[in-house]
């Protein structure tokens, strides 16, 4: 079978996930996030913002053994949980920097107080405009009042579906892979503590985010999905 499989090219073992959104505001949305990141407006800051949440403080029930020569370094498979926490965070495109904070839930409370703390560690002179998803909490009326009260934010939100073009995302899955996914926490403290430390190490070397696809492109690729979709729903 491996032999057949190899001849034609197939990859059973291998499978791909996909998602096509379906805003009808899609390009709309689309070009609006796509041309901040393309060209952004002067004497203003791009914000790509989102939560983290659900983080879980994991403990191992034994210790795992270190990497060395011939061997991988091991893990237990099962696991003690110590709590959860939320990881509020805003990607500034242009130098990389992230202004962040870590809080026990994600309601429109929540994200109002994180709002504030972007609103103070930014110039005071500097439009903001925050690049966001369709989450309802940032769409909650009191969540409008606040932002009608801070004319300097502006609020864009990227197509329902379409986390892959919210560049903060790319931070969260870096914290994954290099600092989480790995990592052992006996407490809620030692995660809070971890988390801080990854994003003062990062803030001491950002790499500014660099967006090089137009939203031409982008659009071409969704068109051939979708008419791919189409064509495989009419068989």
């Amino acid at each position: 079978m491996r032999r057949i499989w190899k001849a034609h090219g197939l990859k059973p073992h291998l499978l791909q996930t996909f998602k096509l959104s379906n805003d009808k505001r899609f390009v709309e949305k689309l070009e609006d996030v796509v041309g901040l990141y393309l060209n952004p407006p002067e004497h203003a800051l791009v914000l790509s913002c989102d939560e983290k949440s659900q983080i879980q403080a994991l403990d191992r029930t034994q210790p795992g053994l270190p990497l060395k020569k011939g061997r991988a370094g091991t893990l237990t498979h099962d696991y003690k949980r110590h709590g959860t926490t939320t990881l509020f965070a805003a990607l500034n495109t242009l130098d990389g920097t992230v202004v962040a904070t870590q809080m026990k839930r994600h309601r429109h409370q929540e994200w109002i107080r994180f709002m504030g703390l972007i609103d103070e560690e930014t110039p005071a002179d500097k439009e903001l405009h925050l690049i966001v998803d369709n989450y309802a909490t940032h769409k909650h009326p009191k969540v409008k009042r606040w932002l009608e009260k801070h004319p300097r934010f502006h609020v864009h939100f990227t197509p329902t579906s379409a986390s892959w073009l919210n560049a903060v995302e790319r931070f969260f899955r870096d914290l994954t892979e290099r600092r989480l996914r790995r990592g052992v926490f006996k407490s809620l403290g030692q995660l809070h503590d971890a988390i801080s430390a990854y994003i003062k190490r990062h803030n001491e070397d950002p790499r500014p985010f660099i967006w090089t696809a137009r939203a031409s492109d982008i659009l071409e690729k969704v068109k051939r999905a979708r008419a791919k979709l189409d064509k495989l729903q009419t068989v």
